[in-house]
């Protein structure tokens, strides 16, 4: 006899999955038939998801509060939907979203197109979001550049010691390597402080 599971995920071990839970136990759902995982959803590899794989079966439902909490990247989520629903004929229902209900209705054959489809354009909405956000980033950084404003890690400021060790550099008494070694920093950064100096203290 076909049986409903449910599955749940937080994405770390503070917080809660009370609402999902509830959710999830309205659909009749025995609570013993409910796997929670609490950790991020960048991937598949959650311990709980991977023992409600191996323990659902052909015809069973799958119940999920909303999309994200199968996952976060729609890529992935579109190929989990295809093996579970295409390959295994496990349905899947989406309770936040009733148009993503694969289960097969008597006289009705579009429900599995209908949250195929569905799937498909809330995966190319995030993708497009994805790629909007990455793009008022870089405006965002080009702006804040072009008022003066730096990024990274503010550059290290040279000890009085450099000075005498830079002119004992220029009369060859030390070498770069050397004088890097007494400041504690590498030969790259001596080289580079010993290039600014020469520029500033020469113009």
């Amino acid at each position: 006899m076909p049986k409903n599971y449910g599955y749940a995920r937080v994405s770390s071990k503070d917080q809660h999955e009370d609402r999902q839970l509830v959710a999830l136990l309205e659909q009749g759902i025995e609570k013993d038939d409910i796997f929670i995982d609490k950790q991020s959803g960048k991937d598949f590899n959650r311990p709980e998801y991977k023992r409600l794989m191996r323990k659902i079966k052909p015809d069973d439902t799958m119940f999920i509060k909303s999309i994200d909490r199968l996952g976060r990247n729609y890529g992935d989520i579109i190929e989990q939907w295809r093996i579970i629903t295409k390959e295994r004929g496990i349905a899947i229902v989406v309770l936040d979203m009733p148009l993503l209900d694969t289960r097969k209705k008597e006289g009705d054959l579009t429900s599995v197109f209908i949250a195929d489809l569905v799937l498909q354009i809330l995966s190319y909405v995030a993708e497009m979001e994805r790629s909007f956000n990455r793009q008022r980033q870089a405006e965002g950084i080009a702006i804040a550049r072009s008022k003066g404003v730096r990024f990274g890690r503010p550059p290290r400021e040279r000890p009085k010691l450099f000075i005498s060790l830079y002119e004992a550099w220029q009369r060859q008494e030390i070498s770069a390597r050397a004088a890097a070694i007494e400041l504690n920093i590498t030969h790259k950064t001596f080289g580079q402080w010993a290039a600014n100096y020469s520029t500033t203290s020469n113009g």
